[in-house]
């Protein structure tokens, strides 16, 4: 593959990424590269910088030192315009939700609608209730207030509006804490429709490992103010370094392999006398 190809492929770029706050150092010379659309995960215990991380992707926070590249477009020292035009073409659905409680579920989707294009309200009215319906969301639910809402239907509103604008790069942040396993499921196919649908490309953040193995292409692993190791869920289920084993060990870890991951098992000695 050319440099030129590679290039074009790099869709988040993180080299030697510096975070501290006060004394405390998050992250240390972290380097980091997503991809064109996959579906990118990252894991961590608890204080390892995820959402730190999340944070200085999508321009909350600035690191100390190193650069953080989105969509080709390095992110320090941008114009308040040229923040603008990146913010327009990445959708956030935060771990919370995030939406307004004075405003319908049908309002909070057409908002950025509303506030970065020149259609008029019955036309965004429409775009809204295309983009509740492809969240699996029935259509009275528009009609709905998010207090009113399930955890599962909370999540789906919240997702409806992060892809108003139609984004190229989708960020998640914790996209099933908190629900039942069945409405975890249909988040699980929801991240694998919409990626084929539209070949966005999706980081999120997740501590739920069936959703890891169902849908995501690579992890990354961090600890020590750094990246652990990256890949598939069966190359990290293979590796031995200490902060990636306990996603994998564990009545928990096993239960969330698929029945097609068999790691190889010890033979058991022979009882057979030589």
């Amino acid at each position: 593959m050319s440099a030129t190809a590679t290039d074009h492929d790099i869709v988040i770029d993180l080299r030697e990424v510096v975070t501290r706050f006060g004394a405390h150092v998050v992250h240390q010379n972290l380097n980091l590269q997503v991809r064109r659309a996959e579906v990118f995960a990252i894991i961590g215990g608890s204080g390892s910088g995820k959402s730190t991380l999340l944070r200085e992707m999508i321009l909350l926070h600035c690191p100390d030192a190193g650069s953080v590249k989105v969509l080709g477009v390095d992110l320090q020292h941008l114009s308040p315009e040229a923040a603008l035009a990146l913010r327009l073409r990445w959708g956030v659905m935060f771990q919370h939700g995030g939406l307004f409680g004075s405003l319908t579920v049908l309002e909070n989707i057409g908002l950025p609608l509303r506030e970065h294009t020149q259609l008029g309200n019955k036309l965004i009215d429409e775009i809204a209730a295309w983009k509740l319906h492809m969240t699996g969301l029935k259509p009275e639910v528009g009609a709905q207030f998010p207090a009113q809402l399930s955890g599962g239907m909370m999540k789906r509103a919240s997702l409806a509006r992060a892809l108003a604008l139609d984004p190229e790069l989708l960020f998640l942040d914790e996209p099933t804490a908190g629900l039942d396993p069945e409405s975890a499921a249909g988040v699980d196919e929801l991240v694998l429709h919409l990626r084929e649908l539209f070949g966005l490309t999706i980081v999120m953040i997740s501590h739920d490992l069936d959703l890891l193995w169902q849908v995501a292409d690579r992890v990354a692993v961090l600890g020590d103010g750094t990246v652990q190791g990256v890949g598939s869920m069966t190359e990290l289920a293979q590796m031995e370094q200490p902060t990636i084993r306990p996603f994998f060990e564990g009545a928990r870890g096993r239960a969330a392999q698929p029945a097609s991951f068999r790691p190889a098992q010890p033979k058991e000695p022979s009882s057979k006398p030589k």
